[in-house]
């Protein structure tokens, strides 16, 4: 009896020692001071209200460039329409309504010619990615049909909303 009672006495008294070690927190890991902490990187750059691409600069007329409105809404019905309306509601990309009063017209522009770009490092283009789940797609769209592109948003804008280049100001 005298055994079992030392043989348990000295069990739990090797248990409070391990506890104690292990609780103790003078490991090495723990005596060690703490690293000063990692520099934050640098903050991205502020966001062109141009965009990322090719256009720089639109030189806009009023009235509007005839010649361009044709040519505007024949690429809009082959390459847009299936994922833009004309008004506000989105179907899988934004509705076109108020685009000249949202956007640059440069930024306009280079959406639609830089596309994959503009989805990868334009914070608004990511944005309206995150909005819509569905990467557009790269139509192809040359810089000249893209302006024409551009007077056809005009010329909706004044249909649809009453107004347009609001944001080119």
């Amino acid at each position: 009896m005298r055994i079992k009672f030392f043989l348990l006495t000295l069990t739990m008294l090797a248990l409070v020692c391990w506890l104690a070690v292990s609780c103790s927190g003078n490991d090495a890991a723990s005596s060690q001071t703490p690293a000063a902490p990692a520099a934050a990187p640098p903050p991205p750059p502020p966001a062109s209200p141009k965009g990322i691409g090719e256009v720089k600069n639109v030189t806009l007329t009023d009235p509007f460039e005839e010649s361009m409105l044709a040519s505007g809404k024949a690429i809009y019905d082959m390459k847009c329409s299936a994922c833009h309306k004309l008004t506000d509601q989105r179907v899988v990309g934004p509705g076109w309504a108020g685009v000249t009063n949202r956007r640059r017209p440069e930024w306009v522009m280079n959406m639609v010619t830089n596309v994959d770009v503009m989805l990868d490092e334009d914070p608004q283009a990511r944005k309206l990615l995150e909005e819509c789940l569905t990467r557009m797609p790269n139509q192809r769209v040359s810089i000249g049909d893209a302006r024409a592109l551009l007077e056809f948003m005009r010329k909706n804008d004044m249909e649809q909303v009453g107004s347009k280049d609001e944001a080119a100001i």
